[in-house]
């Protein structure tokens, strides 16, 4: 694919017996000190395994929230460390003392086979979100070779993801950074027609990118989420108290033409399971139509929607999904995005890529994980990728 041209994989990579970064994203969800959601941290597991496997020794690295360029607990890797260690079966020594200590020299020298190394949150250091230079030569003078398996934050311009990999000469991806990649240019580049775009969620604005990216490759969009009413009330439909971006409105209504004048499909939901507020999700009911009346507002699609975009994904033979439905984290609203779900999981014949974020979280409830093509780790990345935008996290990596 265009985009890993010049950019070596870790097979490619001398690591036996090199002192290897490996850049991760360990951004879990923790509650509690417990992680809620751990497949971040098993997305990473076949590159570090790898590694393991050819002699490398291995130093993690990750961010986790955002603690402000400061040391707090709340922030702290602890659990991530902990986790790791029982996935792997090994020993993982977390580095309290900060990356620009000597103590990451020290263990390196020091250590043990079955032993991987895990600095503590890049971002306690201030240097890292700022792209710092004095961090990124601290960490390359004990590193040998530095890889990007942190696909979720490769459009950030942060220190361990541009700085550090722009110090050493030894460099490049993992198995993870190199899926996300060739998925995402399949989309781009190598899709299959019929190519169906379902975009979700709140905001037009969010979506506004990757739309008029996509506009000339795709046969047909679907839209749910509150951003459908946006583009449902620049038609005149009654939309009622539902969520809208008034602002977007000269935008959807453009873009509903140009759609059209390029013989291409954009698909609305025609019926909608309302309420009259989003503390009474108990009382929810459908509309007979479009329509939704004063007083109510939309909170998902309903069931002649579901039925008209199961219809649309199941001739698919490319689909990309960014975005829910509705409001599927409230238990009677979920059957929108989940009927859509469980459409894409029907279609085995199509590609299907999940852009991350919601839409991830959606499909892992809906225990169909499994049956996607491939499902996206950065919400925020895939769809500045998609968008047409370069990563600076892989710009850097070109030789």
């Amino acid at each position: 694919m265009a985009s890993l041209q010049g950019i070596r994989s870790v097979e490619e990579l001398e690591l036996k017996d090199k002192a290897v970064f490996i850049r991760v994203d360990f951004n879990v969800p923790i509650t509690d000190g417990c992680i809620t959601d751990d497949k971040r941290i098993q997305a990473a597991l076949p590159t570090i395994r790898y590694a393991l496997d050819k002699g490398a020794r291995i130093l993690l690295a990750s961010h986790l929230g955002r603690p402000k360029g400061k040391v707090n607990s709340q922030y702290s890797l602890e659990p991530v460390g902990q986790r790791l260690s029982e996935l792997l079966n090994l020993d993982v020594v977390l580095l309290v003392d900060g990356p620009r200590s000597e103590a990451p020299k020290a263990l390196l020298k020091a250590w043990k086979e079955g032993q991987i190394l895990l600095l503590e949150n890049l971002r306690f250091d201030p240097d890292e979100e700022e792209n710092g230079r004095d961090l990124a030569m601290a960490i390359a003078g004990y590193a040998d070779v530095y890889i990007n398996d942190a696909f979720g934050v490769s459009h950030r311009a942060h220190t361990s993801i541009v700085a550090l990999p722009g110090e050493m000469k030894e460099k490049g991806i993992g198995f993870l950074m190199k899926k996300e990649i060739q998925f995402l240019d399949k989309i781009l580049y190598d899709h299959q027609s019929p190519f169906l775009t379902i975009l979700g969620g709140a905001k037009v604005s969010d979506k506004m990118g990757v739309i008029e990216n996509l506009i000339d490759k795709v046969d047909s969009f679907v839209v749910g989420g509150a951003m459908a009413y946006t583009f449902l009330a620049v038609q005149g439909y009654g939309i009622g108290n539902s969520l809208v971006e008034k602002g977007r409105f000269k935008f959807a209504s453009e873009l509903i033409e140009r759609i059209k004048a390029r013989g291409k499909k954009i698909l609305l939901p025609v019926d909608h399971m309302i309420v009259s507020a989003l503390d009474k999700v108990d009382e929810v009911k459908p509309t007979e139509g479009v329509n939704i009346p004063d007083g109510w507002m939309g909170v998902d699609i309903g069931a002649k929607t579901q039925a008209l975009y199961r219809k649309e994904i199941r001739r698919a033979k490319t689909i990309f999904w960014n975005g829910p439905m509705g409001m599927f984290e409230k238990k009677p609203l979920f059957e929108g995005t989940f009927c859509v779900a469980q459409a894409l999981a029907d279609n085995q014949e199509a590609v299907t890529v999940v852009g991350g974020g919601d839409s991830a979280a959606a499909v892992k409830a809906s225990g169909l994980t499994k049956k996607m093509s491939h499902i996206s780790t950065g919400g925020g990345a895939s769809l500045k990728y998609l968008e047409g935008n370069k990563l600076p996290g892989i710009e850097v990596l070109c030789k």
